[in-house]
């Protein structure tokens, strides 16, 4: 099924597939492409509505009976980090960041593999060959990063201290955290809240005031560690507004809970692409 705006990108519908948040649920996706000289135009616009890049195609959640996803991001201007994030950040003082054009390495693919092989050996990314990854990274019409966190120390290490990696797009607005991963030997440093509390000190240092995170589902174990940062907003209703309490929110389904497909095509404000002129 496709549904176009006038003069605009056109937008698509995933067929249903199983939701890998939620047990016994099925998960669709409004995705549209992203290219053209206008890539990152989209890229910014789309963000601020709940959308998030994978290579170049933007997508939001658009479940028939649930809205549990909900896109998060931390308004860098509020966040204090907690005792025990302090702590996290002490632990890693030793690691080193490099910020680096969105190519991939072989040392990256061998971490990628050792934290899927831990972490996530059921899911959908668990076959990712070399080729796939490098696509993954270097696939993007966008402003992006690679930022690399190495431990200095471990000269005889054959990733080379490679200890976390994220691919980052820089945002109009923010920083978006499109895929990380890290070691997974490395608990006690707690490298994942490591990376994103690096990336709120780097929106810092560069004068911007979100860190987009993703989605957190509530119900959902593996996204919980979103719901620990403060100062978090959730793109809900169609606006941005602090969490607040998480117990507000819910996991279960109910029929109406979603519009129409087309509705929610016809409620996505794009940028205004016209060519600018001067007189």
């Amino acid at each position: 099924m496709r549904h176009t705006l006038p003069f605009a990108p056109q937008f698509y519908v995933t067929a249903p597939q199983p939701c890998p948040y939620l047990a016994d649920r099925m998960e669709r996706k409004l995705f549209t492409a992203l290219q053209g000289d206008q890539a990152e135009k989209l890229n910014d616009a789309l963000s601020k509505q709940g959308f998030r890049r994978s290579q170049n195609v933007l997508y939001r959640p658009s479940c028939a009976e649930c809205t549990a996803c909900l896109s998060a991001r931390i308004d860098v201007t509020r966040f204090t980090a907690s005792r025990s994030q302090n702590r996290v950040l002490r632990r890693n003082r030793d690691l080193a960041r490099r910020a680096t054009s969105p190519w991939a390495t072989e040392e990256q693919y061998a971490l990628f593999r050792d934290y899927l092989d831990s972490r996530h050996a059921a899911g959908g990314m668990a076959d990712m060959d070399m080729f796939e990854f490098a696509a993954m990274v270097e696939e993007t019409p966008v402003r992006s990063r690679l930022v690399e966190y190495t431990d200095p120390a471990a000269t005889h290490d054959p990733r080379h201290g490679l200890r976390a990696v994220c691919l980052t797009d820089i945002l109009d607005d923010g920083l978006s955290m499109v895929y990380s991963f890290f070691d997974p030997g490395e608990e006690r440093r707690s490298l994942g809240t490591h990376v994103i509390l690096d990336h709120v000190r780097i929106a810092q240092e560069m004068g911007l005031p979100y860190v987009y995170l993703g989605y957190w589902v509530p119900g959902s174990p593996k996204m919980d560690y979103k719901a620990r940062f403060n100062a978090l907003e959730l793109y809900r209703g169609g606006r941005w507004q602090p969490m607040g309490d998480r117990d507000d929110y819910s996991a279960e389904t109910h029929p109406l809970s979603v519009a129409p497909i087309s509705e929610q095509v016809a409620r996505i404000t794009l940028p205004d692409t016209r060519p600018v002129t001067t007189g």
